[in-house]
């Protein structure tokens, strides 16, 4: 059976927009961003991994996504960090420990990835240019 990452989907109720990670195990119940369930899966020592949406508003869809990883640091207390590529470079932006990792900032890193692919010029960052220039 081939393991899939998690990935956080985007959902608004009342024009108010949540996000919900959707485990790779359809069974699981999804868990909501900034509630204790949250808190608890990132901590937990088998979550390592999951992916969370680049939305872009202006054109109303998601360009991509960034992969947000645990890592272990040389003392010992693990980290989240969000990746990305944006043009040839692999770009990371640090996120904190567990209980500092929130939809907000999330969201901002997101944010700052767009800002970075669009830096890079039109379709530079977008999924499908990049899918078109491996061809």
């Amino acid at each position: 059976m081939a393991h899939t990452t998690p990935r956080v989907r985007l959902v608004a109720w009342g024009g108010e927009r949540q996000a919900e990670v959707q485990s790779s195990d359809p069974l699981e119940p999804l868990i909501r961003l900034d509630t204790p369930a949250w808190a608890s899966w990132l901590s937990a020592p088998t979550t390592r991994r999951f992916a969370y949406p680049i939305y872009d508003e202006r054109v109303g869809y998601i360009r991509g996504w960034m992969t947000v990883r645990k890592e272990r640091r040389n003392r010992g207390s693990e980290y989240w960090v969000a990746y990305r590529r944006v043009g040839k470079r692999l770009c990371k932006i640090y996120l904190g420990r567990s209980g500092q990792v929130t939809q907000s900032q999330l969201g901002s890193a997101a944010g700052r990835f767009l800002a970075m692919a669009d830096a890079q010029g039109p379709a530079v960052g977008d999924e499908l240019g990049s899918v078109a220039g491996r061809r």
